[in-house]
């Protein structure tokens, strides 16, 4: 692509975003949501490949569905309240129907299908803007609604949890996989959204690193299923050793950043008398800790053929940057300790 219409698309993402996060209209946030739409889809058709085309296609459907409803719920809202203020919000009908829209957008479960597809038929730089930035604008008015549908919010986090750690289980496909963390990554941060919004934000900084550094990872290897990490140590066998530490902070193991999160949203939902919430939570983090496992497995335990496609890439010298990725890994590895500084930066 063109630098000056590389440059022109990402202006488009950042503005788009821009405008919905400032925004406190609702007219003003559906325009900053389409402008985003709009500026990302050509630089997820770019390769001209049939499986990037269908993937583009289906995203542009599934977010037009997503921005209709939430102009209709807006529309629907002004005129049964007069208003158009996204923090005055009082009538639940498109209070609920905005929510849904939004969990639409960025995926959550159970609707969540379109997610899985759109990122396998994506490169891996594509996909982590759509898994990282693209969750930013929605996100930024899911935290701006009045919370009076408690019950929604935690049933679409619980499901997503669920279903983000039961779909990645058969996986082979690496772009599949990080689409289902997102999904029970996403669910996390929703259960608590309307109890500590801090949280959340939170959660939501916490997932952007390390889904960050495990894109990267991927990149950087050039890897897109699972039976080509085993040749990982033939062309970094440093960046071998430290990703599986990658892998378990998403899993949420301690001492990893990753425990971060989930330690302080387990602690806020026992605090808000939602014990129950809490272990079905916990337990569904069980099923992703079991991919993240697997891959770690996959990369570190498991050796190649010991054939010439397998032992020659170490003499050749990667030309891709490693500070983008070395300041991600650092921080999805290594923040854990300082977490009462965070709480209080976060909560001030």
């Amino acid at each position: 692509m063109n630098p000056y219409t590389l440059a022109l698309m990402f202006f488009g993402l950042f503005l788009g975003t821009t405008i919905t996060v400032t925004s406190s209209h609702w007219l003003l946030a559906w325009m900053g949501l389409e402008i985003n739409t709009l500026a990302i889809i050509p630089l997820m058709a770019q390769q001209h490949h049939p499986r990037a085309i269908e993937a583009t296609t289906k995203y542009f459907l599934t977010q037009a569905t997503a921005a209709a409803t939430l102009l209709f719920a807006s529309v629907t809202n002004a005129w049964l309240t007069g208003q158009w203020d996204i923090q005055l919000m009082t009538h639940p009908l498109p209070t609920t129907m905005i929510i849904l829209a939004l969990a639409l957008k960025i995926g959550l479960a159970p609707l969540h299908t379109w997610l899985p597809e759109v990122l396998q038929g994506l490169n891996l730089t594509t996909g982590l803007i759509l898994s990282t930035w693209q969750k930013l604008a929605p996100f930024s008015l899911l935290l701006q609604i009045p919370a009076s549908n408690q019950e929604l919010l935690v049933l679409l986090g619980l499901t997503s949890t669920l279903v983000g750690g039961w779909g990645g289980l058969n996986q082979t496909q690496l772009r599949k996989i990080l689409a289902y963390s997102s999904i029970a990554h996403l669910g996390w941060m929703i259960i608590v959204i309307q109890f500590a919004p801090s949280l959340t934000l939170l959660a939501l900084l916490t997932y952007l690193v390390m889904t960050s550094s495990a894109f990267l990872t991927f990149k950087h290897n050039n890897s897109t299923n699972i039976n080509s990490l085993a040749t990982s140590w033939a062309k970094t066998p440093l960046l071998t050793a430290t990703s599986p530490l990658i892998l378990l902070s998403l899993g949420g193991l301690p001492p990893m950043t990753g425990f971060l999160p989930k330690w302080l949203i387990l602690q806020e939902l026992t605090k808000q008398q939602l014990p129950a919430t809490a272990v079905i939570a916990a337990l569904t983090a069980l099923l992703s800790l079991y991919f993240y496992l697997r891959l770690s497995y996959a990369m570190t335990l498991t050796l190649s053929p010991n054939c010439t496609t397998g032992t020659a890439p170490w003499r050749f010298s990667l030309m891709q940057p490693s500070l983008p990725l070395a300041i991600p890994t650092v921080m999805t590895i290594m923040l854990l300790p300082i977490t009462p500084a965070i709480t209080a930066l976060i909560s001030s």
